[in-house]
């Protein structure tokens, strides 16, 4: 009997929550060290622990969107920067190598217990953060694109650091090319000390449980992880369940943008077939399939208990199917950049709209569907000097059963903050007017969905403005007779010669705004969950 299946369920638990810890401070590291906005107040970011094979062992509770994705990141880094030696760090960003969308860099770096000549590998820590802006055609990064391209700097897998030994040639390419090289420096090398961190955490366990011990608790909770995920499974109710929903459009026409999946349930294992779904689309709504595995894996951890491992065992109950060259697993060189916050919430609601069919007394209805993006850049007139600014918004939660859904926060794949109104303020040329529920968007029903929330901004300098939102034309379903929530609104308000005019800007858009005029974005709500029972007197 192999000793991991002797280790009895305290030491599994003690040592679960120690190298979950170890993600946990890493994040602790970044957000301190980081330099953006986006990162130190938004927390736009993810850490997570593997082991030398690149499996994952622990992810700290950051980021959804980066669960599938990260791992296939650290499985491209060892497939092409091996061997690696202690000190090196890879950097990649490339959507098609594991990457999510350009904005999101991940640091990866290899844990070695010794020194050369007899070092041993036993492991990998990484991160991801998204940067505000890594060039491409709008600041921001965040474009109305129609290739990848367009979306700034394509970094493939290199040693940014080799043996400890900075790459100037190639930290330099990476910094002429965005609009912002001072906070992408700093952002980077809070990237690196995060690694840092993790590197040596990793090292105290080692020391403390010693090598043999340590790799054989890493399997035990990687199967750990499994039994919790079949455990889930085992509560669906075996059979084939079908939905379809839409994005409103890819930003470039106005036409829909359906998404079909079948889910399987055999008591077992789990398959998400996308098969049905649209052909991949000329506007960044497309997916690569890295993103739609995370969303995937999202919904399994969403039935599974709170307590639950988030690791490569859950892995393993579960097959995801994308079709290449659909809206969820597209090829190069298709634009991704809202592929990464749209969409992946439209798998979202697409998995849960199936599964509501086989458990109807557990998911939720609809929550608001998208992130909000909003990127403004521009020449702050104080400084003289470019800046960029990234920002998602939250929005109503669905109602569940017996519970009514949260108010004005992130939902599913976005786990970030609002940044605070004092942070914006201070270090850009625009100022908040107004921040506030929008009371009675939430879908009513049984229970009612959460309200979306209103945040107005005032521009002080002409700055280019890009919106890539959803659900301002398809809302957000209820569920068991529960209505939609409320569509989002995006409205321009500026001063004309005949007063004050108001501009309806749609879903995506990319304008040029003047000081004085005023972005008021509206949320969607959630949708509200079961059929509100009639009054008699």
């Amino acid at each position: 009997m192999p000793d991991r299946d002797r280790i009895d369920p305290v030491s599994l638990a003690v040592f679960s929550a120690a190298v979950s810890a170890v993600a946990e401070e890493m994040g602790a590291a970044l957000q301190r060290s980081s330099f953006s906005p986006n990162i130190k107040e938004r927390l736009d970011f993810s850490c997570a622990v593997f082991d030398e094979h690149g499996r994952l062992i622990a992810q700290a509770a950051h980021i959804p969107a980066h669960l599938g994705s990260m791992p296939d990141s650290v499985r491209v880094v060892l497939e092409q920067c091996a061997p690696f030696a202690p000190g090196d760090v890879v950097v990649v960003n490339d959507p098609y190598l594991g990457g999510n969308h350009l904005p999101d860099i991940t640091m990866v770096s290899p844990v070695f217990l010794g020194e050369e000549p007899q070092g041993e590998l036993i492991g990998f820590v990484a991160n991801r953060a998204h940067h505000a802006d890594v060039g491409g055609i709008s600041p921001g990064s965040m474009p109305i694109a129609t290739e990848l391209f367009q979306e700034g700097i394509i970094i493939p897998p290199i040693k940014l650091w080799e043996r400890g030994q900075l790459n100037q040639a190639a930290l330099a390419l990476i910094l002429r090319n965005v609009r912002t090289p001072d906070e992408r420096r700093g952002d980077l090398m809070a990237q690196f000390a995060a690694n840092r961190t993790g590197v040596r955490r990793v090292l105290e366990l080692v020391a403390r449980y010693g090598l043999v011990r340590y790799r054989e608790l890493c399997q035990a909770v990687l199967d750990y992880g499994e039994r919790l995920a079949r455990q889930a499974i085992r509560a669906i109710p075996p059979g084939t369940y079908r939905f379809t929903d839409y994005l409103d459009d890819d930003g470039i026409s106005d036409e829909p943008v359906p998404i079909t999946v079948t889910v399987e349930a055999d008591g077992e294992t789990l398959t998400f077939d996308f098969t049905g779904t649209t052909a991949q689309r000329p506007g960044s709504i497309n997916t690569v399939e890295t993103v739609t595995k995370s969303a995937a894996y999202y919904v399994l951890r969403c039935l599974m208990p709170e307590d639950a491992p988030m690791n490569h065992g859950v892995f393993r109950v579960l097959r995801v199917i994308a079709p290449a060259g659909t809206v969820v697993n597209a090829r190069p060189p298709c634009a991704v950049a809202g592929g990464n916050v749209e969409t992946s919430q439209r798998i979202v609601d697409v998995l849960f709209g199936a599964l509501a069919q086989a458990l109807p007394d557990t998911i939720p209805a609809a929550s608001q569907g998208t992130m909000n993006n909003l990127t403004i850049g521009g020449i702050d007139p104080e400084t003289g000097r470019p800046f960029a600014y990234y920002e998602t918004m939250g929005g109503g939660m669905g109602a569940r059963p017996g519970l009514d859904g949260l108010s004005a926060v992130h939902v599913h794949m976005s786990n970030t903050r609002n940044t605070p109104i004092e942070a914006l303020e201070y270090a850009y040329p625009f100022r908040i007017v107004r921040y506030a529920l929008r009371e009675g968007s939430g879908g009513q029903g049984a229970a009612r969905g959460g309200d979306g929330l209103i945040r107005e901004i005032e521009f002080l300098a002409e700055v280019e403005v890009t919106l890539l939102t959803e659900r301002r034309r398809l809302a957000p379903w209820g569920l068991q007779g529960g209505q939609p929530g409320a569509l989002g609104r995006n409205i321009l308000v500026r001063r004309t010669g005949a007063g004050l005019e108001e501009v309806d800007l749609g879903g995506k858009r990319r304008l040029t705004v003047r000081p004085g005029d005023r972005l008021r974005i509206e949320t969607p709500g959630g949708g509200g969950w079961g059929r509100v029972q009639p009054e008699y007197g």
